[in-house]
């Protein structure tokens, strides 16, 4: 499945201090969420948003990053580095120096099992299974038993499938890889 920003409406948070554009998601029968990826525009400090029994891989894909917090825990989400943590942490965002955008993954560790990768130019490969490709910048060309695709900044593909991404020079993607438990 190919997908495109330009195509996903942000979706304003509650509390007003972001959006999120929902890419992808798998749920179970019953409507219980097993994972989803979005990419969130983080607009002010806050509160930050709790899901609990999931974890979480967060990356900052633009902007200095924040800082994630509570009384008793002090999480650094830096810039293309993915963190991962407990979705169930009650936690407040600070942002570092302004507005952020950031990729994430919210899933169901007793379910799933996941790896994100910030990949820069060159070839890459990926075994069989669950990927989510998503361009940060530049372009790159998607091969899989399925075919050939070629993906721009912005636009990423979501399938079960091995294969390789070869990403331009000062180009940057986001790798997704998920399996199931």
């Amino acid at each position: 499945m190919r997908f495109s920003l330009s195509q996903i409406s942000p979706q304003v948070w509650k509390n007003g201090g972001g959006s999120t554009r929902e890419l992808a998601r798998e749920e179970a029968a019953g409507g219980h969420m097993i994972w989803r990826a979005s990419l969130a525009r983080i607009d002010q400090d806050g509160a930050f948003s709790a899901f609990p029994g999931l974890s979480r891989i967060h990356c900052i894909v633009s902007g200095a990053g924040l800082q994630l917090s509570n009384p008793d825990v002090k999480l650094a989400a830096d810039p293309l580095k993915p963190l991962h943590f407990d979705g169930g942490l009650d936690l407040t965002a600070q942002l570092r120096q302004g507005a952020c955008a950031a990729f994430n993954l919210i899933y169901d560790p007793k379910r799933i099992g996941a790896e994100m990768q910030i990949c820069d130019a060159g070839l890459h490969h990926f075994d069989d299974g669950t990927q989510l490709i998503f361009v940060l910048e530049g372009s790159l060309q998607l091969e899989t038993s399925a075919g050939v695709e070629q993906l721009s900044t912005g636009e990423g593909w979501q399938g079960v499938a091995g294969g390789s991404v070869d990403i331009v020079q000062d180009g940057r993607a986001v790798l997704l890889r998920l399996w199931h438990l």
